[in-house]
């Protein structure tokens, strides 16, 4: 624990700050020994981290291609945010339909999200700066859509509320083979896993976007190879043009391998059958996760 200076009296402000800046650096000290740990071994596997709620503001905000907004958030209540690997998700919560922002309870390490529940949508964690206190989400832009109105209209200085993320997904680096697939709204995190991959990683990755004009540029090792699949005018999975290019590729009977799949929940169906039968992956080096729904808004992620 650090040591509370004698002019830092027992429950002022600053000493309740000495002691959670204590708290956080044993977490992330637990939490690195966990992490160090499933690397060390065979399989992936989640780590689950304390679940934060904080008030942050718009720093400022970028187009990637023509399908997604970079918003920069920063703030004093980054401290202490927990962020180590690609597969991480935090809740941006927004105002209910009639102007209401309903927060969840923190309790400990845990968040109650009560009645009425919070209205929040999910991200994944695309760059954390804890030095600069900076925080990046690449949210998908569609018409209509909560999250991406919001971020289309957002201007520095604006505030938000983020929960998370509640843990991530870590995974050996020593797989002979990787496999990321899925659509727009997987690509920051396919993005973040090309970045933290080693850079003598092998495998495939397959995005699916309408057009050239939503491709980004992407840092991925160089046996990786990268194919991007156009839908056109049709929806997401339409057509089974991205499950057949994603089921095309040719793994070794011998190869050890780790597919990470995400996406439109239907769309990314078969290929769920497809990986667990034909490929035979246990569920420990695999994970296939359906981010959104048609015609659901607020889809809970599902695996």
């Amino acid at each position: 624990m650090v040591a509370v200076r004698p002019t830092e009296q027992r429950g002022s402000p600053l000493w309740h700050a000495v002691i959670e800046r204590g708290e956080s650096l044993m977490n992330r000290a637990a939490y690195a020994e966990r992490i160090a740990e499933v690397l060390s071994g065979a399989h992936g596997a989640k780590v689950g981290y304390p679940i934060g709620l904080r008030t942050v503001e718009v720093l400022r905000t970028a187009p990637l291609g023509s399908g997604l907004i970079r918003i920069t958030f920063g703030g004093e209540e980054l401290d202490g945010f927990h962020s180590y690997v690609p597969d991480e998700h935090v809740r941006l919560v927004f105002p209910d339909e009639n102007g209401v922002l309903h927060l969840p309870r923190k309790d400990g390490l845990l968040l109650h999200w009560g009645t009425p529940r919070p209205v929040t949508r999910d991200y994944t964690v695309r760059r954390f700066d804890a030095v600069a206190r900076e925080l990046d989400i690449d949210v998908a832009v569609h018409p209509g859509g909560l999250a991406s109105e919001w971020a289309l209209c957002a201007e520095p200085g604006a505030r938000a509320h983020i929960a998370g993320p509640v843990g991530g997904l870590v995974v050996p680096k020593t797989y002979d083979k990787y496999l990321l697939a899925g659509d727009i709204t997987a690509l920051p995190a396919i993005a973040r896993w090309l970045e933290w991959l080693p850079r003598e990683a092998s495998g495939w990755v397959f995005i699916e976007v309408a057009h050239r004009g939503e491709q980004i540029p992407l840092e991925a090792p160089d046996d990786i190879e990268v194919h991007w699949v156009h839908r056109g005018h049709s929806g997401p999975g339409a057509g089974g043009t991205f499950e057949r290019r994603v089921r095309s590729i040719e793994m070794e009977p011998d190869q050890r391998a780790y597919v990470w799949i995400a996406g439109e929940s239907g769309a990314i169906k078969p290929l769920r059958r497809w990986v667990r039968t034909e490929l035979g992956l246990d569920p420990q080096d695999c994970l296939i996760t359906g981010y959104w729904r048609h015609g659901v808004a607020g889809y809970d992620r599902d695996e």
